[in-house]
C-alpha cells in the first residue's frame, strides 16, 4: 500500500518540476538576444505509478499515481531547416564577396575619359599620325615621346590597381583560412564536451547551440556539409573531404607560390595537398584572385605585349631624323636577360628552360598560295599538346587559321614582310608561364623548309621550352625573349629616345642608308596599327580589347549583384522561418511563467494539505 507521506512526495515532485519549468522560461528570456540561441522547453511526464502489472500487488483500484517529473529539457529546433540554411549560406557569402570585389574592379575601369588608357592610346596614335604629316619637325617627335610616356604610365597605373586588388584578395584569403581553422578547432572541442555530457545522460542544449552557430558561421566561409554517424560522432565535410570528425579537426595552411605572383595557395596541413574549395567566402576569394583578377591582368599584359611588339617591330626597322636605327620605342626591364632565352625556372641556380615569346620564319609566304605538302603541327595547348593537320590543298591562310582556331596557346599570322610569325599567349594553367612558346613540332615540312621556322622535322627537331638552348632548333629564324614578370607593370619609353627625340623613327632607310627627306612611311605604318586586326589571343583590334574588358567586368559585376540579392532573399526567408520556430517569444515565455507559477502554487498547496492531514492523525494518536 502507499505510504502516508506519498502525498508530500507527490507535491515535492510537482514543486521541483514547475520550478524547473519556471527557471527554463527565465533562461529563455535572458538569452532572447543571444546569437544562435534556441528556446528550450521542459518535457514533463507522469512519474512511474506505485504498482506495476505483476503477480504480487495490493488489492487496489488500479495503479496509484505518483505525480510529475521533468524528464528532460529539449531545444526547439528543426534539424532539416538547419541543414538547408547551412547548405545555402555558402552561396550567399560567395556572391556577397564577388559583388564587393567587382565593385572595386569596376572602379579600376571606370576611369575619367581624359586620363583613361583608351584615351591616352588614342592620343598616342594621333601623335604618330601628326608626325606622318610633319616628319621634319622636332615638335611632332616630342609629342610622340611625351604621349608614349603618358600611355605607359596609365598602363602601369592600371596594372598597379589590378595587382593591388590581387594583393588584397591574397591577404583576405590568409585571414579567412585562419578563421576556418579557428571555427573547426572550436567545433571539435565542443564535440568532445558534448560527448562527455551525453555520456552522463545530460542534454547539453547550450553546447548544441554554440556548435550549430559555429557550423553556420563556418558554412559562410566554405562549402560544408554536416552529418552524424551511427555512433553519434558529429562530422563536418568541406567539398566532400573531412574537416572535423568528432574531437579531431583538420587544418589548412597557406604556402607562397613562385608562378602566381607570390600569392599563397591553400593546402591541407596534414597532407600538403591543394585544398579544393568551391563555395563560401574563401572559395569566392580564391576564384576572384586566381581566375577573375588573373584574367584581367593577363588581358592587360596581352595588350601591352602585343602593342609594344608591333610598335617596336616597325620602329627598330625604321630610321630617325638623326639616322639612328635599330631602337625599340618601348622597353621593359623584367625580360629574360639571357640572349638565347635561357631561364632558371625552378630557382635552383641553373638555367633549365627557354623563354621565347615570338619566332619569325625566314621565308616569305603568300597567304592564298596552296602549300602542296601534308603533315601535322604540334603546339602546346591549354590541357596538353595539340595536333594540327595540314594538307596539300590548304592555303597558307588556312593553316594559320587552323592554328589560331585550335585550343593551343600559340597564335600565328603573317607580318608586313609576309613571314610567318608565331607568338606565345597567356597560359590557362598557373604552372605554365605567360607569353612563352612551350612547344613547336612538325612531322612534315610546313614549319621547316616551307616557312623557315624549324631546322628539321619530327620529334628530334622540335622546339621545347623545357630545354636550354632550345633556339638551336630554329632555322635561323628571328626570335624575341619573353618577360619574366607582368609586362604591363614595367613598360616605358626607351631612355635613348627620351634623351634625343630625333631618334624617333618616322622613315624607312633610303638607298643611301639614311632617311630620305620628307619620308614618313614608318610613322604611317605605326599609326595604321590603331585599326588593324592585331590582337593575338583572338582576332580583333586594340579598341576591341577596351570594349571587351569593360563589358566583361560590368556584366560579371551585375551577375554578382543580382545573385547576391536572390540568395539574400532566400536566406532571409529561411532564417525568418527558423526564428519563428526556435526564437524566443517574450509574450509566450511570460505566459508560460504565469502558468507554471500556478502549477507551483498548486503543488505547494498539496504539500500544505498533506502536512495538515498528517498532523491531525498524529494528534489523534496522542
Amino acid at each position: 500500500m502507499s505510504s502516508s507521506f506519498a502525498g508530500i512526495e507527490m507535491g515535492k515532485r510537482g514543486l521541483m518540476a514547475h520550478s524547473q519549468a519556471i527557471n527554463t522560461a527565465g533562461h529563455n528570456i535572458s538569452n532572447a538576444d543571444t546569437e544562435g540561441y534556441s528556446r528550450q522547453r521542459v518535457e514533463l511526464r507522469q512519474y512511474s505509478p506505485l504498482y506495476r502489472p505483476d503477480l504480487e500487488r495490493a488489492e487496489t483500484a488500479g495503479q496509484i499515481g505518483q505525480g510529475v517529473v521533468a524528464e528532460r529539457i529539449a531545444r526547439v529546433r528543426d534539424e532539416m531547416l538547419d541543414g538547408r540554411i547551412v547548405a545555402q549560406a555558402n552561396q550567399e557569402s560567395y556572391w556577397e564577396t564577388r559583388e564587393s570585389y567587382y565593385a572595386m574592379l569596376e572602379a579600376v575601369y571606370n576611369e575619367p575619359a581624359d586620363i583613361s588608357v583608351r584615351s591616352n592610346m588614342d592620343k598616342f596614335w594621333e601623335s604618330w599620325q601628326e608626325l606622318s604629316l610633319f616628319p621634319e619637325t622636332k615638335a611632332a617627335r616630342q609629342a610622340v615621346v611625351t604621349r608614349g610616356e603618358t600611355l605607359a604610365e596609365s598602363i602601369r597605373q592600371r596594372h598597379t590597381s589590378l595587382a593591388g586588388i590581387g594583393t588584397l584578395l591574397n591577404s583576405d584569403i590568409e585571414a579567412t583560412v585562419t578563421q576556418v581553422n579557428g571555427y573547426a578547432a572550436r567545433i571539435a572541442e565542443l564535440n568532445t564536451e558534448i560527448t562527455k555530457s551525453e555520456a552522463m545522460g545530460d542534454n547539453p542544449n547550450d553546447l548544441y547551440d554554440q556548435r550549430d552557430l559555429l557550423v553556420e558561421k563556418l558554412s559562410k566561409l566554405v562549402n560544408i556539409t554536416r552529418d552524424t554517424r551511427d555512433n553519434d560522432e558529429f562530422m563536418v565535410h568541406v567539398d566532400g573531404r573531412i574537416l572535423v570528425q568528432g574531437g579531431i579537426a583538420r587544418q589548412f595552411d597557406v604556402e607562397p607560390t613562385i608562378d602566381n605572383n607570390g600569392y599563397s595557395k591553400v593546402v591541407w596541413s596534414d597532407t600538403k595537398n591543394p585544398a579544393e574549395i568551391s563555395g563560401g567566402k574563401l572559395g569566392a576569394l580564391i576564384e576572384l584572385r586566381d581566375v577573375d583578377v588573373r584574367h584581367e591582368l593577363q588581358s592587360l599584359n596581352t595588350l601591352t605585349m602585343n602593342f609594344m611588339d608591333l610598335v617596336n617591330d616597325i620602329h627598330r626597322n625604321a630610321i630617325g631624323a638623326n639616322n639612328v636605327t635599330g631602337l625599340d620605342f618601348f622597353v621593359e626591364q623584367p625580360f629574360v636577360n639571357n640572349a638565347l632565352g635561357n631561364y632558371d625556372r625552378n630557382g635552383d641556380g641553373r638555367e633549365d628552360s627557354s623563354y621565347i615569346f615570338r619566332i619569325t620564319g625566314t621565308n616569305s609566304l603568300k597567304a592564298q598560295e596552296q602549300i602542296g605538302i601534308e603533315g601535322s603541327i604540334k603546339i602546346a595547348g591549354k590541357d596538353g599538346i595539340k595536333e594540327i593537320p595540314y594538307y596539300a590543298a590548304d592555303t597558307v591562310e588556312t593553316v594559320i587559321n587552323r592554328i589560331n582556331d585550335s585550343d593551343g596557346e600559340v597564335k600565328a599570322y603573317l607580318d608586313r614582310n609576309n613571314n610567318l610569325v608565331l607568338k606565345g599567349t597567356t597560359a590557362l594553367n598557373q604552372e605554365n608561364p605567360d607569353f612563352v612558346i612551350r612547344h613547336l613540332e612538325d612531322d612534315g615540312y610546313f614549319l621547316t623548309g616551307y616557312a623557315g621556322v624549324l631546322s628539321s622535322s619530327g620529334r628530334g627537331g622540335a622546339f621545347d621550352f623545357n630545354e636550354v638552348n632550345a633556339v638551336s632548333k630554329l632555322a635561323g629564324a628571328q626570335y624575341t625573349v619573353s618577360p619574366v614578370l607582368n609586362p604591363a607593370g614595367y613598360m616605358e619609353v626607351n631612355a635613348a629616345i627620351k634623351a634625343d627625340v630625333l631618334s624617333v623613327a618616322a622613315a624607312k632607310k633610303g638607298s643611301t642608308g639614311v632617311a630620305e627627306l620628307g619620308d614618313s612611311s614608318a610613322a604611317v605604318e605605326i599609326a595604321a596599327l590603331r585599326n588593324t586586326t592585331v590582337m593575338i589571343d583572338r582576332a580583333g583590334s586594340f579598341d576591341d580589347y577596351f570594349a571587351d574588358s569593360v563589358t566583361n567586368v560590368g556584366l560579371k559585376g551585375e551577375q554578382a549583384e543580382l545573385n547576391y540579392k536572390n540568395q539574400t532573399a532566400i536566406m532571409d526567408d529561411l532564417r525568418g522561418l527558423r526564428d519563428s520556430i526556435s526564437g524566443v517569444n517574450m509574450d509566450e515565455e511570460l505566459a508560460d511563467i504565469i502558468k507554471f507559477q500556478h502549477g507551483y502554487n498548486a503543488a505547494a498547496k498539496i504539500v500544505t494539505v498533506m502536512d495538515e492531514l498528517i498532523n491531525t492523525v498524529l494528534k489523534l494518536g496522542v
